[in-house]
């Protein structure tokens, strides 16, 4: 182990200072699949690339590329991995420091102050911050929430992953225009589609399976995700025709759902499998995709369904799903918690569904989501040769 910490593979003496991402974990988040996606991307045109985990665990693990060398701070909770943060900035003088999630944007900006290192540090913001910061509940929460408005504008510069994160950004921490640029989360088009055809591993959705419509749920099982509102809606469209639901993701709030799933007496056509390796192919083979959740920042599971084709249905929440959507032009916005509008949004979308976006994809995931594209303003960004546009 060095002071950097235990690294996965050695990067020879006397190579150019790497791009660091930094991440608690490789846990099955939105956060850490995009940054993920962004390292192997980086790695993979030559740039030196090290992945600097507070603990390297977690169900995207074995997706990093041999190209990226992991660092792991061998710490189960993030604050503790502070020290070997420090240590690493010190002796690795890495050229950027990319850091994603909240606390860990924190985190990365008392690193560099402690370390008193030029490194350049950019934050991405994947959230709605005003409401981070309003549903602040547990110690940590809060204490994030407070040492946000002093962490942030220390930064060299902040990735929004929308323009309405963005916009709220400069409203609830005074972020000036120029210290925000927007980057949509990045896709791989081609891997999702290849792996989309793949297997799917559920009876409901196995081909030549035969049975009512599939909708489908994907998220951190959390109040932000609202599949409360979901599972009431799906109540409603049952009292209509059959219907069945997968929610796929794991999180706090499960036997909360499962529990109320028993209540609402749909228990029985409800699925929650947990986290799956490939929900993509879930997304190709189910009848609706629904996001329910009452704030976002730019939900990478909805533009993935759109990128493959699916019919949609979502709450116009702050923020993302509008943008992605083109207001409704390629699927149906209701309004948040609002379990009736969810409901005849539903059933409406079964039995007439808003075409496939096939027509947009391309156009699309070229201009805002394909990872080359996406890649390439990161690697702007984070050496500071420019501010890319989108």
């Amino acid at each position: 182990m060095t002071d950097a910490g235990r690294e996965a593979t050695g990067r020879g003496a006397g190579t150019e200072a790497p791009i660091a991402l930094f991440l608690p974990s490789l846990d099955g988040g939105g956060a850490e699949r995009v940054v993920l996606r962004v390292a192997n991307e980086l790695a993979g045109r030559g740039v030196p690339v090290d992945l600097v985990l507070a603990e390297a665990t977690g169900d995207y693990i074995h997706d990093v590329q041999p190209a990226v060398r992991v660092v792991d701070l061998e710490s189960q909770r993030l604050l503790m991995a502070l020290p070997g943060l420090v240590r690493y900035l010190r002796r690795v003088r890495p050229r950027a420091l990319l850091a994603s999630i909240a606390h860990t944007n924190v985190i990365a900006v008392l690193a560099r102050a402690l370390a008193g290192t030029d490194t350049r540090i950019v934050l991405r913001e994947a959230n709605t911050v005003s409401k981070i910061r309003a549903h602040a509940g547990r110690l940590r929460e809060r204490a994030v929430a407070w040492a946000m408005p002093w962490a942030y504008p220390r930064a060299d510069h902040i990735i929004a992953v929308s323009n309405g994160v963005a916009t709220d950004l400069q409203e609830a921490l005074g972020i000036g225009t120029d210290e925000v640029t927007t980057i949509y989360n990045p896709t791989d088009v081609v891997e999702l589609r290849n792996r989309a055809e793949e297997t799917v591993g559920h009876p409901w959705l196995e081909d030549g399976a035969d049975g009512p419509p599939v909708l489908l749920g994907i998220g951190r099982l959390s109040e932000q995700k609202d599949f409360g509102t979901l599972l009431r809606a799906f109540r409603e469209v049952r009292d209509h025709r059959p219907a069945r639901l997968i929610i796929l993701g794991k999180g706090p709030r499960r036997e909360a759902l499962a529990d109320l799933a028993r209540r609402l007496g749909v228990a029985d056509a409800v699925s929650m499998p947990g986290f799956v390796d490939n929900p993509y192919a879930f997304i190709r083979r189910a009848d609706l995709f629904v996001l329910s959740s009452a704030w976002e920042g730019m939900p990478n599971a909805l533009i993935e369904a759109f990128v493959l084709g699916a019919p949609i249905v979502s709450t116009d929440c702050p923020s993302g799903p509008s943008e992605i959507l083109e207001g409704g032009r390629w699927g149906r916005l209701v309004p948040v918690g609002d379990v009736e509008a969810m409901g005849q949004a539903t059933r409406k979308a079964l039995d007439e569904p808003v075409g496939s976006a096939e027509e947009a994809i391309e156009e699309r995931t070229t201009d805002r989501f394909d990872i080359e594209d996406v890649g390439t303003q990161y690697l702007t960004l984070l050496t500071g040769t420019g501010t890319p546009t989108e």
